[in-house]
């Protein structure tokens, strides 16, 4: 969670954010798995209906939102990002989008690491085409190993090559 705080924060700097939201991004990568070494049966319990049919692994972004918005949070760009970190969503927008791009290339990662560090240099001025590629690679992973797609990464996927 440092490492993608981190990055989300130097990609915010260099985009010249505001003081608050460079802070919203940071945040946005702390918070992201605060809940994912949490049982997911019981973090099913805790969402809302639309995320129930979720695999397990997949639940804790979900769960983190309704914390957050349990404890107050309003911000919808915020608790989106949170909640579709891991599958990505048509609304999206340019946090959900980081936050997405930068769970995936977070240094901390061990597999294709020259590649990861070739999207890396782009961000965040590419941040929608290499966001773009990103999903390419995951939805190709997921057809070529037979599992099911989530509506919401395909809808995800239509809404970067339509925003184009």
């Amino acid at each position: 969670m440092v490492r993608v705080s981190s990055l989300l924060g130097n990609w915010a700097e260099s985009l010249h954010l505001s003081q608050v939201e460079t802070a919203c991004w940071r945040a946005s990568g702390y918070l992201h798995d605060a809940l994912r070494e949490d049982d997911p049966e019981i973090l099913r319990a805790k969402v809302p209906s639309r995320f129930r049919n979720w695999l397990p692994d997949m639940l804790h972004g979900p769960a983190v939102t309704e914390k957050l918005r349990s404890e107050g949070v309003l911000d919808d760009e915020l608790l989106s990002a949170i909640a579709y970190h891991s599958v990505g969503h048509k609304c999206l927008n340019r946090l959900g989008r980081a936050l997405y791009s930068a769970d995936f290339l977070e240094p901390g990662r061990k597999f294709r690491v020259k590649w990861c560090e070739s999207l890396r240099a782009r961000m965040p001025g590419e941040l929608n085409e290499v966001t773009t590629e990103i999903v390419a690679d995951r939805i190709s992973y997921t057809i070529k190993h037979g599992l099911e797609l989530y509506y919401e990464s395909v809808g995800f996927w239509n809404a970067l090559v339509n925003s184009r």
